[in-house]
């Protein structure tokens, strides 16, 4: 063990050396040097049983004969240790998030473009006083870069016994590994989907990523949930979603966004024309934010998918939004689940059904609609020729109410329904009656529910 942790403070970066050995780090060359550029290596994996994790490349100068010496010792270091072999364990041996790999130390070489983004990406982690994550270094020549539940928010450090460890640390407003991460990305050409969820990026981070944004011309797909924006993250997604004209997709969802957010994020939704899908779920939206988000529906010209799930919109502004819905003709699904429009909402929402000519799917469950506000929405459907999907599940609208609905597709003969969802709602036997009338003229027609009323019986002991 002694000659092994000899080997690692003789050959490892200053970066993965515990903080202990001050001695070793004073003698190693130090990131960000004039001339000099660290690239990463990846590492041979098992198979390949002759290649060593701790050994240092040189590329130019005049230490020939020194490198030669250097081998000579580090095998010779290796033999006592490893009994003769000169083998590596395999990686599974290992316990750590961030792959190992080893640095190339280029010597006197000059600068070349980058397209990746490796080269600064390294400068900005030297500057942020961050460890560089390999997991990162290696999706960078990737389509798609993925990065969830990793702590990019708060500080990186490392080191454990030579090896790279990724350690989240408590510090205000933590946000450098976002910014480190943020930097290579405005020139990247490869990456077009980025997935960043569960970062704890705060405001500050999710700035970082929306300048980004405004400047990256090919990234299409963001995923930025469980991030924990706020207000001030949702000021900079908006002010990016203002001048951005490439991305298509937005997963915004579970980021402690309120009404407050919504004043930014609204006036950005009409703005921009290019981005198709939105998600919003699992915030804090409130009344006020369904007022802004009605006026910001009915003038979009982009969106073809929107999520407001699991949000406070109910009474006037669940009536706005709707009024908003109607007046749409691009939204192609919207999913308004576990918020609580009511009786209102239901109301606003026969009337948009009767406008509204594009909206295919419509997910109204756990809105707390009772059984008179789903005979407004089948008022709605007896004249929509759109929808394709309703789901009206765990709402309180009884049998009445699925009745009611299943009907006005029987009554509408240019009805496109395939799919009426009444989950953990029961039915009696004249709803079963009706389906089966229905299924004739809409064989494709498929509906669930709650069970039927009296088919539940007491097992016998």
């Amino acid at each position: 063990m002694v000659h092994g942790r000899k080997l690692a403070k003789e050959t490892l970066l200053p970066s993965v050396l515990e903080h202990g050995d001050a001695d070793t780090e004073s003698e190693m060359p130090q990131l960000g040097e004039q001339g000099v550029i660290w690239t990463e290596v990846k590492m041979h994996g098992p198979n390949n049983q002759h290649s060593s994790p701790y050994r240092n490349m040189l590329i130019g100068g005049d230490r020939e004969g020194e490198e030669e010496e250097e081998e000579e010792e580090e095998e010779e270091i290796k033999q006592e240790q490893l009994g003769g072999e000169d083998r590596v364990n395999s990686d599974d041996d290992y316990d750590t998030d961030l792959e190992l790999g080893v640095f190339v130390h280029v010597a006197d070489q000059e600068d070349a473009y980058d397209p990746t983004g490796q080269t600064c990406y390294m400068e900005a982690c030297e500057k942020l006083q961050v460890a560089p994550a390999s997991n990162f270094l290696q999706q960078m020549k990737n389509c798609e870069l993925s990065m969830m539940h990793r702590g990019l928010g708060p500080q990186l450090h490392s080191v454990h016994e030579g090896l790279f460890l990724l350690i989240t640390s408590v510090s205000p407003g933590g946000r450098k590994g976002t910014e480190a991460l943020a930097v290579p990305l405005v020139t990247n050409t490869s990456i077009l989907r980025l997935n960043l969820r569960d970062n704890w990026m705060e405001g500050m981070g999710g700035a970082a990523i929306a300048e980004m944004l405004k400047e990256n011309c090919y990234i299409t797909e963001v995923d930025l949930s469980d991030n924990s924006l706020g207000d001030y993250g949702a000021r900079a997604m908006a002010g990016m979603l203002k001048e951005n004209g490439t991305l298509v997709n937005l997963n915004l969802s579970g980021n402690n966004f309120t009404d407050q957010s919504v004043e930014h994020l609204g006036s950005a939704v009409i703005t921009n024309t290019k981005l198709q899908h939105l998600n919003l779920s699992h915030n804090a939206l409130g009344e006020h934010a369904g007022l802004i988000l009605g006026d910001s529906l009915s003038e979009n010209t982009g969106l073809r998918w929107l999520s407001l799930a699991w949000n406070c919109i109910r009474g006037r502004g669940a009536v706005m939004l709707a009024n908003g819905l109607g007046g749409n003709i691009f939204l192609r699904s919207i999913d308004l689940s576990f918020n609580g429009f009511g009786k209102e909402g239901a109301i606003a929402l026969e009337q948009a059904l009767r406008e509204n000519s594009v909206l295919e799917e419509l997910n109204v469950s756990n809105n707390r609609i009772p059984p008179e506000g789903a005979i407004h929405l089948a008022m709605g459907l007896k004249v929509n020729k759109t929808i394709k999907s309703l789901n009206m599940g765990r709402n309180p609208i009884q049998n009445a109410g699925c009745f009611g609905i299943l009907k006005s597709v029987k009554d509408n003969p240019d009805s496109a329904m395939e799919a009426l969802d009444f989950s953990d709602i029961t039915v009696n036997q004249d709803f079963e009656d009706l389906y089966m009338a229905v299924k004739e003229n809409f064989p494709a027609l498929t509906v669930n529910h709650g069970g039927r009323i009296g088919t539940f019986s007491i097992a016998k002991a």
